[in-house]
């Protein structure tokens, strides 16, 4: 049976003759079924962020480039400094009623960043001083140092403001059987004499990428979205026509994390052989024409506040004899035997290709790789994440002491000196010094750029591929019907 035919019976199997709502746009996520979820307790997989992003709004939101536009706030003043962010509210009630007040929605921000709030954004959050309520309509919140892209941060769906599990978004949510969700655009009031258009209907599943892409094959969804490289395989599994295949041009982590200080991975040499002899062109290769980005840098060129990243100091070496010194280094780290290392990645077919293309090139240095299931039984880890802003921090307090077993301490100086630092140029020269430092203790192998992809129906001209991913329900019709 072809892999088109296994897509398509996986389909029919699982959904039988169960169409989407007459002129609803259907949307598959990669991911678990869709729940709104507190995002200061529970990690927010693709369909629940997208629901989220469609049913509670934040301060700020990211419209269908990925720009930022007004939300709960409808205007907002930046001091020249960049240390005091003063948003004006929108008139507007709570869902169940009472209107909403700058002191409540305070309240809930600095919840993001609460001790006991696993917030995937907190470590960065750490850069609000103070969120205070000015009146009822105007808050403020105070920086410790300035944050060039820190409305980038406010607007991602882990912002959202909420009460008792409701927020105010431009859509209701109502679950329907099987688990997907139709959501439903809230309308203005009719003005008088004045014909509205209809809502517009988006219904919402949550799903693995084979099960979406059957049904984005048989016209039973107009959008997947949330797919990431360890899915591309089944986007690619049938034929499809010129342009439905769409790449966000994200940056981020895609790479392994050292997850065990024991043998010979707590030596540098050895963490720096593992990098040194991977291929990278040969895994972009492997997966074209997605836009897997060779990358050797901890972080990407070009962040505004941090332009020029550090290289390690093979990255001017040809591959040739890069693989010829790493040889040498993990012959003197494991003479006479070849080193063994468990590496956990999720079960995909694209991670394991990357782990096929690892073990292919560590063979040649002396090392052999065997996958785990559990990162706690790991040598090493793949991480797999977009940044959330064009933020060099996130990238460097990702490698904090406390958040893995190997960090260094002279990272972690810089950063808290980077936190408080008195003007943008002190704040740069310290995450340098983090960066530097960091790239030096080689605690990250890099592989590229992570690669995130929809299937867009031609139906959604408002479908824009932008740099954080973000595809609001609202803005996939450009035209209504």
């Amino acid at each position: 049976m072809t892999s088109r035919a296994l897509l398509l019976a996986l389909f029919l199997a699982a959904t039988g003759c169960d169409p989407p709502a007459e002129r609803a746009v259907s949307v598959s996520a990669v991911g678990r079924t869709a729940a709104i979820a507190n995002p200061n307790l529970v990690i927010l997989d693709p369909p629940s962020a997208f629901l989220l992003e469609a049913t509670a709004f934040g301060l700020v939101r990211f419209d269908g480039s990925g720009e930022i536009e007004p939300a709960l706030a409808q205007r907002w003043i930046v001091s020249d400094d960049g240390l005091r962010y003063t948003f004006r509210l929108a008139r507007a009630d709570w869902p169940g009623g009472g209107p909403i007040r700058a002191e409540q929605v305070a309240a809930r921000l600095r919840a993001s960043f609460g001790a006991s709030s696993r917030n995937p954004l907190k470590p960065l959050l750490g850069a609000i001083d103070e969120i205070e309520a000015m009146t009822d309509d105007v808050l403020e919140i105070s920086l410790k140092s300035s944050r060039p892209n820190f409305l980038q941060l406010l607007a991602q769906p882990e912002m959202a403001i909420m009460r008792s599990g409701r927020g105010l978004g431009a859509f209701t949510a109502e679950r329907q059987a099987g688990g997907a969700i139709l959501l439903t655009e809230i309308m203005p009031a009719d003005a008088e004499g004045v014909v509205a258009p209809p809502p517009a209907t988006v219904m919402l599943r949550g799903e693995g990428a084979a099960l979406g892409v059957a049904r984005f094959q048989t016209e039973g969804a107009d959008l997947v979205t949330g797919g990431a490289i360890g899915d591309l395989a089944y986007a690619r599994a049938v034929r499809l026509q010129p342009g439905l295949l769409a790449f966000d041009p994200v940056q981020g982590l895609f790479g392994l994390v050292v997850r065990s200080r024991d043998g010979s991975l707590g030596e540098k040499a050895v963490r720096d052989a593992l990098a040194m002899a991977i291929d990278r062109d040969g895994l972009a290769a492997a997966f074209a024409p997605a836009p897997l980005r060779p990358r050797v840098s901890l972080l990407p060129a070009g962040i505004a506040e941090h332009p020029a990243p550090a290289l390690p100091d093979w990255a001017s070496l040809p591959n040739p004899e890069r693989v010829r010194r790493a040889a040498a280094a993990i012959a003197a780290a494991s003479p006479g035997e070849r080193l063994t290392l468990k590496v956990a990645l999720p079960d995909r077919p694209g991670f394991k290709l990357v782990l096929a293309r690892l073990k292919r090139d560590w063979a040649r240095i002396g090392v052999d790789a065997r996958r785990v299931w559990s990162t706690g039984e790991a040598d090493l880890a793949l991480v797999d994440q977009v940044a959330p802003a064009g933020l060099a921090s996130w990238y460097l307090r990702t490698f904090e002491c406390g958040r893995g077993p190997l960090c260094d301490t002279a990272a972690d100086e810089a950063m808290a000196a980077a936190r408080t630092a008195p003007d943008a140029e002190a704040r740069r020269t310290q995450l340098a010094i983090a960066d530097r430092a960091l790239t030096d203790a080689a605690l990250f192998i890099p592989l590229g750029e992570p690669v995130r992809w929809s299937l867009v129906s031609p139906r959604l001209t408002g479908f824009r591929p932008n740099r954080f991913a973000r595809h609001p329900a609202g803005e996939l019709l450009a035209a209504r019907p």
